[in-house]
């Protein structure tokens, strides 16, 4: 069932964003920007973290998360351990969600309308995995410049 390998991606991947952001030298290079480079790590983390929470917990496991986007991207030098705790949070958020789902429910509109058209909660999924691997390439590649 696709619920089960979504779970392993999400798993994966998040998994490796948290060996990311342990991977840092120097901690408060997390929260560095340079040039063109707009979003430190740290901000991309709790973006990432807000947004599986709101649109995977909140919308389909009713979880209660209330998500606070615009402090994704303001909120500075949160601890690395807080960090993580996020991540691991998420994954288990996970864990505890997708194996709920049906395929029925996966062949159901999503229940928000989020790119101006409705679609298929699996369609909505998937995106949600390539949305924290295009981030969790760019928290590598900020790790790798910036972390000096």
């Amino acid at each position: 069932m696709i619920t089960e390998s979504l779970r392993s991606l999400f798993n994966r991947d998040l998994s490796k964003l948290k060996t990311e952001i342990e991977a840092y030298q120097k901690e408060e290079n997390l929260w560095k920007i340079d040039k063109n480079i707009a979003n430190s790590a740290g901000n991309l983390t709790l973006h990432l973290v807000g947004n599986i929470n709101h649109f995977i917990g909140a919308q389909l496991g009713n979880t209660g998360y209330v998500r606070h986007r615009e402090l994704e991207f303001s909120l500075n030098d949160v601890p690395r351990a807080e960090l993580i705790e996020k991540l691991e949070a998420t994954i288990a958020m996970i864990d505890s969600v997708l194996p709920q789902l049906s395929e029925e429910d996966l062949k159901k509109e999503y229940p928000l309308v989020v790119f101006e058209r409705a679609m298929t909660t699996d369609y909505f999924l998937i995106h949600l995995v390539a949305h924290l691997d295009y981030h969790l390439g760019q928290i590598n590649y900020h790790r790798r410049l910036l972390d000096i």
